[in-house]
């Protein structure tokens, strides 16, 4: 899942080398924590969040084949 992340990021962002993304684990959820260069924020948001809900639509979508939810923080 990371990989998908990190292949749809990372043509939209300026520092590719910056993204870092982690994983948490819990009992009936995955949450994946991303981050960017702070001038990369404003990319992967979008205008009123239109991409990053795009984003998290694909990730949710791709997650479906685990019984655990996907969750993915955008920081």
């Amino acid at each position: 899942m990371k990989a998908l992340i990190e292949t749809i990021i990372e043509p939209l962002v300026d520092y590719p080398e910056s993204i870092a993304i982690s994983e948490r684990e819990e009992e009936n959820k995955i949450v994946y924590h991303l981050q960017v260069h702070e001038e990369d924020v404003g990319k992967v948001i979008g205008k009123n969040g239109r991409i990053a809900k795009s984003i998290r639509t694909v990730v949710y979508a791709a997650g479906m084949k685990s019984n655990k939810r996907i969750f993915l923080d955008i920081m």
